[in-house]
């Protein structure tokens, strides 16, 4: 919470004053899907803000594009911990943004993604993300994401999808407004 006051200006006092507000979400049903959406999505908020855990038929990343552009327009960064070992990385250009660790069938991911001023005009916009596994309590691993969408478009519309595979029954993702 204090990183994301730091990244977005928000000062303590217009914190104190503004809320969250829920704005739509979406369960995966039997069966699976290939990804998650979000649309029409208002630009009366400051920032977006996603919740939630999914499970993929895949043990592969989960990724985020902004109002269908697939160019390769995006970047990354990233840190990982798995308690015994650590490592970080980088990636651009991208044609989408990190939205999750990987998460398997077996072990489901917990996130919190953080979209920031993504309905201002002037500016790109900017991603993070806290993700994290459980391995069944023989280990696990969290990962800190930042990522970036090289365009001035107010985004409208999030889609968040596995690399590889299928978002499993009982993924749920939760989407927010925050009003500053």
């Amino acid at each position: 919470m204090i990183l994301g006051i730091i990244a977005s200006g928000i000062t303590k006092s217009k914190l104190v004053t503004g809320s969250y507000e829920s704005i739509a979400t979406v369960s995966v049903g039997a069966g699976g899907t290939s990804y998650a959406e979000f649309t029409s999505i208002p630009s009366t908020y400051s920032h977006l803000e996603i919740r939630g855990m999914m499970k993929n038929s895949a043990d592969e990343g989960i990724l985020m594009r902004f109002n269908s552009d697939t160019a390769s327009n995006y970047s990354a960064h990233y840190l990982y911990g798995t308690g015994s070992s650590a490592g970080s990385g980088n990636g651009a250009p991208l044609s989408y943004t990190y939205a999750a660790s990987g998460p398997t069938s077996q072990q489901p991911s917990a996130f919190v993604i953080s979209i920031l001023d993504y309905a201002d005009t002037n500016k790109y916009k900017t991603t993070r993300v806290l993700s994290g596994t459980d391995i069944n309590g023989t280990g696990g691993y969290i990962w800190l994401f930042s990522g970036n969408w090289r365009s001035t478009s107010a985004i409208s519309t999030i889609r968040i999808y596995p690399n590889a595979g299928t978002l499993q029954q009982y993924s749920h993702f939760a989407l927010y407004g925050i009003k500053a």
